[in-house]
């Protein structure tokens, strides 16, 4: 059930995805009177389709749909979807209208700047509805997140090896101030760090990290947890301790007479004593307590600790559209950052690339909206940044070519942007292979 519903998810969110995207091409090429052939979510390879509006039964049911200039359907191959825009060069390698005169409704005839247009258009439409869906998030659930500072980390084997330790309260990325402790991971290597600044048993200590080592940080989730005090806010209803001398405030700081300093210390001890009891040692102010309390058979003590403090902002509609416009912008930049580091082989960041299989496993297991809607945000604009990269058969490919034509007003051959294109669909396809590689090394592991 969990597979189906991720995999309901990731379906949802790229048909979505890609229908935003092509409609900004087809609302350009519609606005500068460009015939667009076929809009298509997935592909029709072969000419083959779950959906067509040309097909006999629909043009039976909507028989006006025959003098639709444009067909539109649902392929068979789910890997994107396409535009196919009169007298373009694109994805579909037709290249049938060359061999006739350019006609006026054609892409070819237009103005560089109308086609520049028409080319940003997906990213452009892409970037315009990651605005929208993080204005709605804000206005509706407002922003929550963990604050960096006062919070100390619970370091894994990475995060020990690159020099940081259990309880360091992390105070700076070179000059950046971290404020969100759950993106303590990403700000590490998006800011490519090279001095980390902590706080260290009340002294302040600096030390330089190893930049080879960001791959791995990459591809290693929950590098620094919340280090947790074991500081009790309640005893639970039935719990085996339920009863005892504990008050709200109380710290366990042993158990089994091995040191507690966090929650996270106490986890295997008490797995070590499922279904017994263990002495314990209880701060209670500036008072050390000892006494003895039970363990259940899961390994657990019964009871509720004090919560974490949650920064919170409130937004209304009005308010919540600048959020939604920084939140937007932030995104891009830091998803640019993550580019570069994939770009950068040193960094092994190159293996952290996933295809779909990799998108599915960030999905919640049960539908939350809060979190698809994020996650639909986020990948609008991956799309939308990925697709401006220069490369021949991506709109970046196109937009630098047009850009090119501006600017020395030499318009490049047909020939070569057809051979441009059979370059860049190589180039895609090599990134489609490392992605669903990565995404099966990662499952076999």
């Amino acid at each position: 059930m969990i597979v189906l519903i991720k995999t309901l998810q990731v379906i949802l969110a790229l048909s979505i995805l890609i229908i935003v995207h092509e409609f900004g091409h087809f609302f350009f090429a519609k606005l500068f009177g460009v015939r667009v052939d076929k809009f298509y979510l997935f592909f029709d390879m072969g000419d083959k389709k779950i959906f067509s509006t040309r097909s006999a039964w629909f043009t039976r049911l909507f028989p006006k749909a025959k003098d639709w200039e444009t067909e539109y359907g649902i392929g068979w191959m789910p890997l994107g979807g396409y535009c196919k825009i009169a007298g373009m060069i694109d994805e579909s390698m037709d290249t049938e209208h060359l061999k006739s005169e350019p006609q006026p409704w054609e892409f070819r005839t237009k103005p560089a700047w109308q086609r520049l247009l028409v080319m940003a258009g997906g990213v452009l439409f892409n970037f315009i509805f990651a605005i929208i869906v993080y204005s709605a998030i804000l206005a509706g659930w407002g922003e929550s997140y963990i604050a960096n500072k006062g919070n100390r980390i619970y370091a894994n084997e990475l995060a020990v090896e690159m020099g940081f330790r259990t309880g360091d309260e992390i105070l700076s990325f070179d000059d950046y101030e971290p404020v969100n402790f759950s993106m303590l991971q990403a700000d590490l290597v998006r800011h490519s760090t090279e001095k980390v600044t902590v706080l260290r048993d009340g002294d302040t200590a600096t030390f330089h990290v190893d930049q080879n080592l960001f791959g791995a940080v990459l591809n290693s989730p929950g590098m620094f947890d919340l280090a947790v005090p074991f500081k009790i806010r309640e005893v639970a209803p039935e719990s085996p301790n339920e009863g005892m001398d504990i008050q709200a405030g109380d710290m366990i700081i042993s158990i089994d007479s091995s040191d507690v300093e966090f929650v996270q210390d106490a986890w295997s001890l008490l797995e070590a004593n499922a279904g017994r009891s263990v002495p314990v040692r209880i701060l209670r102010d500036t008072d050390t307590l000892a006494m003895e309390m039970a363990v259940d058979t899961s390994g657990k003590l019964g009871v509720f600790l004090e919560q974490v403090e949650v920064t919170r902002r409130e937004y209304s509609m009005l308010s919540a559209i600048p959020a939604g416009f920084r939140k937007t912008f932030s995104s891009i930049g830091d998803y640019l950052k993550d580019l570069k580091m994939v770009a950068t082989p040193s960094t092994e960041a190159y293996k952290s690339v996933g295809s779909f299989i990799a998108i599915g496993q960030i999905f919640p297991s049960a539908w939350d909206w809060y979190s698809f809607l994020s996650i639909l945000a986020l990948l609008s604009i991956m799309l939308g940044v990925m697709n401006l990269l220069p490369i021949p058969a991506l709109d970046g490919g196109h937009i630098v070519f047009t850009l090119y034509e501006m600017i020395t007003g030499r318009k490049p051959s047909d020939k070569f942007l057809y051979i441009m294109q059979l370059i860049g669909m190589v180039l895609i396809f090599g990134l489609m292979f490392l992605a669903f590689g990565n995404d099966i090394a990662r499952l076999i592991r």
